[in-house]
């Protein structure tokens, strides 16, 4: 009798051990996935927290134009929208005016989208201008640059080039961001 006890309690220890592992797991595959998206998806307006990531970018990077997400990679389904957002420091002597323009730079192989089709997505923040900025100084709030998706879009990459221009001459290298539609 007393071994068929011994038995129930190792075997009831063992499955509960088993499923607490196992949520454990679980709990950890779904974090690092969520760890993991955020990285590449598209936000849906410029806050306060992507304000200070884009600020925290000028600081570590000696650039002019910075894009958020730092990977330049966004993922957007079908039927939904988001976008990018970026900001231009004026590393001249002298004070700017500043303008820039997003286009389609490619559209990858099999995609069904024509470059029409492609910059129609665009739907806020596709061109500016006079945009001011006295020497050394910042946007103080970052551009979006929004995307609409429909449901009818094809599932296919595009890649978007950012051109920024400081009184009528190109000011950085052209950025680019690249859409994946899911």
């Amino acid at each position: 009798m007393k071994n068929k006890i011994g038995a129930m309690e190792m075997s009831v220890g063992t499955i509960v051990t088993i499923v607490l592992l196992m949520s454990v797991l679980v709990l950890g595959i779904f974090l690092v996935q969520k760890i993991f998206k955020t990285g590449t998806s598209a936000i849906d307006q410029v806050d306060t927290k992507i304000q200070s990531e884009i600020d925290q970018l000028f600081s570590e990077e000696d650039k002019s134009v910075v894009v958020y997400p730092k990977e330049r990679t966004i993922t957007i389904k079908k039927g939904d929208s988001g976008g990018f957002g970026f900001s231009i420091m004026n590393k001249e002597q002298t004070d700017g005016s500043f303008s820039y323009i997003v286009s389609v730079g490619e559209i990858s192989s099999g995609c069904q989208l024509s470059e029409e089709q492609a910059e129609s997505l665009i739907v806020l923040g596709k061109t500016g201008t006079g945009i001011n900025l006295i020497s050394g100084s910042k946007l103080e709030d970052a551009i979006l640059v929004k995307f609409n998706i429909p449901e009818t879009a094809p599932l296919c990459q595009i890649r978007y080039s950012l051109d920024v221009k400081n009184n009528g001459l190109q000011y950085a290298s052209t950025v680019g961001v690249d859409l994946t539609i899911k």
